[in-house]
């Protein structure tokens, strides 16, 4: 159970945008969850200059099995020409949480 639950972080500009991409991957049953962490201070470099930036950080727990789908999703709903999507494994956890997690990130039998 615990090999088939991954954390997929994103951030987004505001956190209206990482609300509405959240509950959409949430009614679409790719994620279970959506924890939005406000006033992220996001320091980079894009196209040749240093960037200075306060974002949200979205954090979705979900199957790894979704994250091709995720993936899709989330480059056709961000604002973001090219957004921070990764995934880590979890490694251990509360087993009813992980079955949640399973549960309200499968597709429901019709």
């Amino acid at each position: 159970m615990i090999e088939d639950c991954i954390i997929v972080m994103m951030t987004a500009p505001s956190g209206e945008d990482g609300a509405e991409i959240g509950k959409k991957l949430i009614e679409e049953r790719l994620v279970a969850c959506c924890n939005i962490v406000p006033a992220v201070r996001s320091l980079y470099r894009w196209k040749g200059e240093i960037c200075d930036e306060s974002e949200v950080l979205c954090i979705f727990k979900t199957r790894a099995e979704n994250f091709e789908l995720i993936k899709a999703r989330v480059a056709a709903l961000h604002t973001y020409e090219v957004p921070e999507l990764i995934a880590l494994d979890i490694t251990d956890g509360l087993p009813s949480y992980l079955a949640w997690v399973i549960e309200g990130s499968s597709p429901v039998d019709v």
